[in-house]
């Protein structure tokens, strides 16, 4: 292997030491940090995200109060819940774990979060600013890559990035803030249905691959030297969790790469907590 391993770890901790400063301000100044975590049904994964969320959460100063509700509870139910966090000024943040289950609506119910508490920055309104290069509250699996590339002082003005991958959780967002002023990117979106799709990846300086599809990305795909950014996770038949790339392949080709697991994960989790405290200090300042 030949390729420099970008360690979201590392940049996690980061991330979580300026959070925890900046929430010892606010408490220095008599002001605390509220999460809201809401889980709905009984889950296996979702209830360790949640668990491990709040535990981050716990080691910046964040208090968090949890919200867990049946998997038989409406829409309504759903709602009303959100509604009533998003009016107690003693919440800060609002985090609404998905998937919900089925039959509930994912994208309705995550509108129903003030735009000012979506620390996960889904809601329509923080995405748009997105558009208007005025994101407060950006998504945080993206808001994490950019941080990795900034970390590791990978070059963005002016490079090729190709995202692959179109889902309002990732891609879209992603390709957004890279092509956003003073990051300056020239952005390509490709998917699991581009034509010839090693013939576009292979373009990139920066190739992200958010597909959801085990070690589809091979060394075919990427041109020699290029960084490799793998927000994929998936649990093969044997448990093992692999990224959307092959890491060892690609490995060899690359000029840096993010590992799964180890990589973009941390940083989701990281940003999440930074969104929030910086909910908190905007409504603190009335912003």
């Amino acid at each position: 292997m030949s390729a420099t391993v970008l360690d979201g770890k590392v940049v996690a901790r980061v991330v979580l030491d300026e959070v925890r400063t900046r929430v010892a301000a606010l408490a220095e100044a008599g002001e605390g940090v509220t999460l809201a975590t809401i889980l709905v049904g009984d889950d296996p994964a979702s209830a360790t995200y949640v668990r491990s969320k709040r535990r981050r959460a716990a080691e910046v100063g964040i208090r968090s109060v949890h919200h867990a509700l049946d998997a038989g509870v409406t829409q309504e139910e759903v709602v009303g819940l959100i509604r009533s966090l998003s009016s107690d000024p003693g919440i800060h943040g609002i985090l609404l774990q998905l998937p919900l289950p089925g039959g509930l609506d994912d994208q309705a119910a995550t509108q129903q979060i003030h735009p000012s508490k979506d620390v996960d920055g889904l809601h329509p309104t923080n995405l748009g600013m997105i558009v208007l290069d005025r994101s407060v509250l950006a998504p945080c699996t993206p808001s994490g890559c950019l941080r990795i590339l900034d970390h590791y002082r990978v070059p963005v003005r002016g490079a090729n990035v190709v995202v692959v991958g179109r889902s309002f959780l990732v891609g879209r967002p992603l390709a957004l803030l890279l092509a956003t002023r003073g990051i300056d990117a020239t952005v390509t979106i490709a998917h699991s249905r581009t034509r010839a799709l090693p013939e576009v990846t292979r373009r990139a300086d920066i190739l992200v691959v958010a597909v959801g599809r085990a070690e589809m990305i091979s060394s075919e795909h990427v041109r020699p030297g290029a960084v490799v950014i793998d927000v994929g996770i998936n649990r093969t038949d044997s448990g093992r969790l692999v990224g959307d790339v092959d890491f060892e392949d690609v490995a060899r080709v690359a000029g840096a790469i993010t590992p799964v697991p180890g990589g973009v994960g941390p940083m989701t989790v990281a940003m999440l907590m930074r969104n929030t405290v910086i909910a908190a200090e905007n409504r603190i300042r009335g912003a």
